[in-house]
């Protein structure tokens, strides 16, 4: 099978989809990988790297979308992507369908098999491609969040962890899977007050067993949630409902129990954002201002650091790459049922029912 790796276009987009060592690996196996010049550039990675390792270099993205079978992103197809999009062509990226109709609508007329990082989930009902870039972005979230916290910032003028003497910021994360998890650490670490909000009750056990004192459980309802966003001054957005939109858990009439110069990080925004007054921005345009209420909604967090992520997601990624390319998207989705949950729209078909019923499509089962 022909491989493409294109340079992602996504502003402020620094990771790429593949790494010499994965070239390595599918031309062992007797595929042909083209990769895009200065795809890797954003990671630290050169194109004599990539030469070396056996790939063959493009000098443009579309000989690469003319030529490939099997096309690797980090992001969905942007702009001028898709009109190189070809019928049956496999696009094996980061998609978020349910964020974003538009896009949802010409992937469907594309006809190409989109086959979803997000989505990919194995037998223990983990999400092993979309883990690395939860951790990254949870610990990323508190990061973010505590510059913003600070005055020149529109912040509150708040140190997150506080000096004695001066009480510490009260964090509230809703949500307590991968980012909510990896947040509170680095939030408990700083010295924070961390509140976790989840719906699981023994997801709370077993986080209250693990997490140190500062860092407290509790149950996510309507009260709750209202309850504490007067006391919060960094709120983080972790919630993820699988291929689904994530549903709004505070609206904009809350807002007017935060505190002035609170921050929220919703790291949910690449399914649509738990904040009803959440909206994307960039890591060159990444804040605005809401009701006295400063917001931070970047779309590819792990994206700012290119190279940690760009290898934390490729150790994942490559293996499913290699059976994807090694068998057809037929064969592998048949044998391994992680990757059929990954197809998400099939040659014209929304073969994921969370996808569907976000729109109101057609669902055709796989």
């Amino acid at each position: 099978m022909i491989v493409g790796v294109p340079k992602e276009i996504k502003k402020d987009e620094y990771r790429v989809a593949l790494v010499p060592v994965g070239v390595e690996e599918l031309t062992r196996a007797g595929h042909t990988v083209l990769v895009e010049e200065g795809a890797g550039t954003g990671s630290g990675i050169s194109d004599e790297e990539y030469a070396g390792a056996g790939a063959q270099l493009a000098p443009g993205p579309q000989n690469i979308y003319k030529r490939c079978q099997l096309v690797l992103k980090v992001k969905e197809p942007l702009g001028a992507e898709l009109g190189w999009l070809s019928a049956e062509q496999i696009v094996f990226t980061f998609f978020h369908f349910a964020a974003d109709r538009e896009l949802t609508k010409a992937i469907i007329k594309s006809k190409i098999v989109a086959i979803a990082y997000e989505t990919i989930r194995d037998e223990r009902g983990g999400h092993p491609l979309l883990t690395p870039m939860s951790e990254v972005a949870g610990r990323m979230s508190i990061q973010e969040g505590a510059k913003y916290l600070e005055k020149p910032m529109e912040g509150r003028g708040i140190l997150l962890g506080g000096v004695p003497g001066v009480t510490p910021a009260n964090v509230t994360i809703l949500g307590g899977g991968v980012v909510g998890t990896n947040a509170a650490k680095v939030a408990a670490g700083l010295g924070a007050q961390v509140t976790i909000m989840d719906i699981n009750l023994d997801r709370l056990r077993y986080l209250d067993d693990i997490m140190p004192k500062n860092v407290i459980t509790l149950m996510s309802n309507r009260h709750n949630i209202r309850e504490r966003l007067s006391e919060t001054d960094l709120l983080i957005g972790a919630v993820l409902i699988e291929g689904a939109r994530t549903p709004v858990l505070v609206t904009r009439s809350d807002l007017k129990l935060m505190k002035p110069g609170s921050v929220i990080v919703d790291v949910s925004i690449d399914q649509g954002g738990c904040i009803e007054t959440s909206r994307p921005t960039t890591h060159s345009d990444p804040i605005y201002i809401v009701d006295g209420v400063v917001h931070y909604c970047v779309t590819n967090m792990p994206g700012a650091v290119g190279r940690t992520s760009t290898y934390a997601l490729t150790n994942v990624t490559l293996p499913y790459a290699l059976e994807i390319a090694g068998k057809g998207f037929e064969q592998a989705a048949e044998e391994n049922p992680a990757i059929r949950r990954g197809i998400n729209i099939c040659q014209g078909k929304v073969t994921n029912k969370a996808v569907a019923d976000t729109f109101a499509l057609e669902y055709q089962e796989l």
